[in-house]
């Protein structure tokens, strides 16, 4: 299959905007592209699929074991011309869940982003430090970002000296893409973003060497697709999405899909209620930058506490659980009333709190997991709760630990993310709970 990985030397080193500029051009030759990102981010697969038109997934080798790694790499790109990994962190950052590691899982061809800006001949010992600091690794050559058009032969001439391929650069411009405190703003939020990423892939064009990336091939090894229970024939499964909560993963509701459940979006900003449905989720996202919209849609406030409080399977994960507080304080020290589900208050803390991977245990049964059960999970938010829950303990791979997370037979609501590959019993129990309460209720209501 013809595709590879953008990866970066550092966070911030424009590896997005590259990825964008590639993911522009290709769509302007017509290619039809897979997009993907490592790690848990959110926000990178939101510009991909703006840019591109394309499908979009998460790889996550902390998340996933390298068979479903590859299933999902290998599903999400059946009848694409090229696939496009997009990195976390630096290329070695990240341990276990490093795009280091992701493109030994898959076999990508890496080329590595680098941020140039303040930098000449010292350029030539950033590439020779990646190409030597970890062998055998996929690296393929480098793009060089924010490098002024009068180096870039010096640059072409040090990958030659090295022994690496001279895939191109992007100079300094102004359609780069802007972040705040959760990572990058989201695509729905900046004005013009068809044309700042249409100008991005004609800069690509004409400095970067994309037809010679689109020759590249990722040598993936087989794989079994995995075991998908059909046992959501009929489920109806409400799922919040707007600008408040835009942080889903695709592949969970592909899979909730797979399963045979019927997915039925829903905006707790504009809507009155939520749709007819036998279970819900409420993503992450940033409700606090629209607290005093949700807040004044009393409306859907009250149906949501009704459906949870008369038993409607819910899974309400960081900004979603955030939503069902008492309220919200937010940065700017205003108090707004949200669902009341969860006593107390989530409150800006002004700094990332348990930030990162970890394994969450469950103390007791509950929607997700039996007692004992494990799943890994993702935390990443700039406010906390006086009503964390203490349903589960959270362990950090350096060992560091913390109880969260409220949970019932019919509801998960705390700060850690969920991704369903992580373990897809934790998903079929949700459906299965979805669907004996949608008989239920069918049965009531005739």
């Amino acid at each position: 299959m013809k595709g590879f990985m953008l990866a970066g030397v550092k966070s911030g080193c424009g590896k997005t905007t590259v990825t964008c500029a590639v993911l522009s051009a290709f769509r302007a030759k017509g290619l039809k592209t897979a997009a993907f990102k490592c790690g848990p981010d959110y926000i990178d697969p939101m510009f991909h699929r703006e840019t591109a038109g394309a499908s979009v997934c998460n790889l996550d080798s902390y998340f996933c074991d390298e068979n479903t790694v590859r299933y999902l790499l290998g599903s999400v790109s059946e009848d694409c011309d090229v696939s496009v990994i997009e990195g976390v962190m630096g290329f070695y950052d990240g341990g276990e869940g490093s795009a280091y590691n992701v493109s030994r899982i898959t076999g990508a061809p890496v080329v590595i982003v680098m941020d140039c800006k303040g930098m000449s001949e010292s350029i030539g010992a950033v590439v020779s430090g990646y190409l030597n600091y970890r062998k055998p690794n996929n690296i393929a050559g480098f793009i060089f970002s924010r490098l002024p058009a009068r180096l870039a032969p010096m640059a072409k001439e040090l990958c030659g000296e090295l022994g690496t391929e001279y895939f191109g650069y992007l100079p300094q411009c102004e359609h780069t893409i802007d972040s705040r405190h959760l990572g990058l703003v989201t695509p729905d939020e900046i004005d013009g973003i068809e044309s700042r990423l249409a100008a991005l892939g004609e800069l690509a064009q004409e400095h970067i060497l994309t037809d010679r990336l689109a020759e590249l091939e990722i040598g993936l090894p087989a794989y079994q697709p995995p075991v998908i229970p059909e046992c959501g024939r009929g489920v109806r499964i409400a799922a919040a999405r707007d600008r408040a909560f835009c942080f889903i993963y695709e592949e969970n509701m592909r899979l909730l899909e797979e399963m045979g459940c019927e997915i039925r979006y829903f905006s707790p900003l504009t809507d009155k209620k939520i749709p007819d449905a036998d279970g819900m989720i409420l993503c992450g996202g940033y409700p606090e930058l629209y607290a005093e919209r949700l807040s004044q849609n009393t409306e859907m406030l009250s149906d949501i506490k009704a459906r949870i409080s008369g038993g409607m399977p819910t899974i309400a994960e960081c900004g979603g659980f955030m939503y069902l507080h008492e309220r919200i304080e937010t940065k700017e020290g205003k108090s707004y009333p949200m669902a009341g589900v969860i006593g107390g208050s989530a409150y800006w803390t002004g700094k990332l709190g348990r930030f990162g991977y970890a394994e969450m245990t469950a103390e007791s049964g509950g929607l997700l997991l039996g007692k004992g059960g494990k799943l890994r999970i993702h935390e990443f938010h700039y406010f906390d709760s006086n009503s964390c829950g203490d349903s589960f303990t959270a362990v950090k791979p350096d060992g560091r630990q913390w109880r969260c997370g409220h949970s019932s037979g019919s509801l998960y609501a705390g700060f850690p993310h969920i991704y369903f590959f992580s373990d897809i019993t934790a998903a079929e129990r949700f459906v299965r709970a979805c669907a004996a309460y949608g008989g239920a209720k069918d049965e009531h209501d005739s």
